[in-house]
């Protein structure tokens, strides 16, 4: 049987039993309707777990300068994301790769390889916005969903990630979008991508970050995927797609920069 079809059996199987986490709900800022099979709280759960086992890998960066700027950046993009059953967390990962993701409740990570490539505030805004979209959108929750058979879905909701096989363990963080490789991502859907896109652009320009930025940042992004694609880069849709929806986003997204409390422009340059 193709992998697909015992997929949507297996979903087909977890609809009945599982009610109180399931449902058509929207994602909140554009409207669109998807399947939800995990509660938000679930979610939450095993996001906090992923969590702690990245931080057990990976070193966190003892620059001081450097993580006072994530942390300025990712308090006012958290502020802009309105969400208050969040509980953030802010780090900064020493690795060369060019990477960043944000975890189900707020978890927020961001490596040190990224920030030559965002080079100011504004443009590590947009990093962070996007990440913080996929959260909020909760596309993690959405892939559990769509992806994981009966089996794994139930294991993860009765023991989390912890005290799980390293299959089961694999599968959650590869569906919120961090491998359990150190520094390495793995690819949310197209769709995922470019809503998450729109989303964390309106996210930057509420925090005050001239979201204008997010066009040179992509275009730095294109110019280092000429040498040595970024690991951050090369499971995203096409650069020149990205930019493309960005540009038509934008007049929405300045109406909100302007509306902001206080305006950063491009904020600090490192």
């Amino acid at each position: 049987m193709r992998r697909h079809a015992i997929v949507s059996m297996c979903l087909a199987l977890v609809l009945p039993v599982m009610l109180p986490a399931t449902g058509c709900s929207r994602v909140q800022e554009t409207g669109r309707k998807r399947i939800m099979l995990i509660s938000s709280s679930q979610e939450q759960a095993l996001g906090a777990q992923a969590f702690q086992e990245v931080l057990a890998e990976e070193k966190v960066s003892d620059d001081p300068k450097a993580t006072a700027i994530v942390d300025r950046v990712g308090r006012g993009i958290a502020d802009a994301a309105d969400q208050p059953d969040f509980h953030w967390e802010f780090k900064l990962l020493e690795s060369p790769e060019a990477n960043a993701f944000c975890l189900p409740g707020g978890k927020i990570a961001v490596y040190t390889g990224i920030l030559p490539l965002a080079a100011n505030e504004a443009g590590l805004a947009v990093v962070v916005g996007h990440e913080v979209a996929h959260a909020v959108a909760r596309h993690g929750g959405e892939r559990l969903s769509q992806q994981m058979s009966v089996d794994i879905l139930e294991q993860l909701l009765a023991v989390g990630l912890r005290d799980s096989s390293p299959m089961i363990r694999q599968g959650a963080l590869q569906a919120f979008g961090v491998g359990t490789t150190v520094g390495v991502m793995l690819p949310y859907s197209r769709r995922h991508e470019m809503e998450a896109d729109q989303i964390g652009l309106l996210y930057t320009a509420r925090a005050g970050y001239d979201p204008r930025e997010a066009i040179p940042f992509w275009e730095r992004m294109a110019a280092a995927a000429r040498t040595r694609p970024p690991e951050f880069l090369s499971t995203h849709p096409g650069v020149e797609r990205r930019i493309e929806q960005l540009r038509e986003m934008m007049p929405e997204a300045l109406k909100a920069y302007e509306a902001a409390p206080q305006q950063h422009g491009l904020g600090e340059s490192w």
